[in-house]
């Protein structure tokens, strides 16, 4: 169709838009007129503070600043471009152009040297982080630092230690099932785990965790969004996500109430039912509950593609793991117990042939 044929662009604003909208609206003029036909865009994460997001030599034609957002709006011979940047530290910059190498070139120009560089260290990695708040489902990606599984292996009891080896060596290929469950007492090391999951899975797989779980079953619609994703966080990641929820003691009861319950439906429609169905999207819980107080639904056979009871260290491993039998009381300690020993207790352990130097947690 040609430009002179397209309609006008019309657009209605009232009190409940802001200036950045207003900016969103005038970035589509010339691309609606067919003007300017051609549109490529880019999502960045971890975007630099000092980042102008635009061309060298460009300068902002409008600028708007609200209370969680950010926009500018800038032209130049042949091309537009709208910048649009997030508190939580990501951007989306979208260029319009005559042709589509200029908006190519005109967006590379923009976006050059916008993000942080990735940490120099291979353990870290990005994960994105969800909570819902009163827009709605709301998602923060960051850069998390974890251990490998080879540096904190020694943390774990040997039952745990080999049944996370097997995890930790999955490809997509071989994956039997969609949830992952990690139970056992506090302080053994559950979390740090899964880091190191993610660590060890990070070519295909991406770590998204919910910091809000309760919110998160108990509205479809937050869930759905998690579990369909976002098109543009999509598109330069690896494609099979994994979803994180922690402490879900009361979910995952035998004796769940109605409420609960409900929830937990949705869960497991979530990983093996017909929404799951089609979505590269795995689940991961951590509970502190024993597994025989868990709902019968959660640990049936063939539901989980791991269910992993990580315990505490018997008496011969903690001792291994500190060097020394000194402070080891009863026949089993957490890894958070030891820890505690360490800092806490008259006790010097200078290093031990088993602790990894460098590791410091055990959630």
């Amino acid at each position: 169709m040609e430009p002179a044929h397209l309609p006008p662009l019309v657009v209605a604003l009232d009190d409940a838009d802001d200036p950045c909208d207003v900016i969103d609206a005038l970035a589509l003029g010339r691309f609606a007129a067919g003007l300017e036909p051609f549109a490529r865009s880019k999502r960045l994460n971890r975007v630099r503070a000092e980042a102008r997001l635009l061309p060298p030599d460009a300068a902002a034609s409008h600028e708007a600043l609200g209370d969680w957002r950010s926009a500018v709006l800038a032209t130049g011979d042949g091309w537009t471009l709208r910048a649009q940047r997030s508190r939580d530290g990501t951007a989306l910059v979208t260029v319009t152009a005559v042709t589509p190498s200029l908006a190519a070139e005109v967006l590379d120009a923009a976006v050059d040297g916008a993000t942080e560089p990735p940490s120099s260290r291979d353990e870290a990695v990005t994960t994105g982080f969800w909570h819902r708040d009163k827009r709605g489902p709301f998602r923060t990606a960051r850069q998390v630092t974890i251990e490998p599984w080879a540096r904190i292996r020694a943390n774990y009891e040997s039952g745990a230690a080999d049944a996370l080896d097997r995890l930790m060596a999955l490809e997509p290929c071989h994956l039997a099932g969609r949830l992952l469950l990690l139970h056992g007492p506090p302080g053994t090391g559950k979390t740090t785990a899964l880091r190191a999951l993610a660590n060890a899975w990070r070519g295909w797989c991406r770590l998204e965790t919910v910091m809000d779980p309760e919110n998160f079953l108990g509205d479809p619609s937050y869930l759905l969004q998690v579990a369909l994703g976002r098109d543009d966080d999509m598109d330069d990641g690896p494609a099979w996500r994994l979803v994180l929820l922690e402490d879900c003691d009361e979910l995952l009861r035998v004796d769940a109430k109605r409420g609960t319950g409900q929830a937990l439906a949705r869960l497991l429609n979530l990983t093996d039912g017909l929404l799951g169905q089609g979505l590269k999207v795995l689940v991961a819980l951590t509970t502190n509950e024993a597994v025989w107080q868990l709902h019968p639904a959660v640990v049936r056979p063939g539901r989980c593609l791991a269910e992993i009871h990580v315990g505490a260290l018997s008496r011969a491993e903690a001792i291994a793991w500190l060097g020394t039998s000194e402070g080891i009381r009863g026949e089993e300690m957490t890894l958070a117990e030891l820890y505690a020993l360490t800092r806490d207790s008259p006790v010097k352990v200078e290093h031990s042939a088993r602790r990894p130097a460098t590791a410091n947690e055990y959630l």
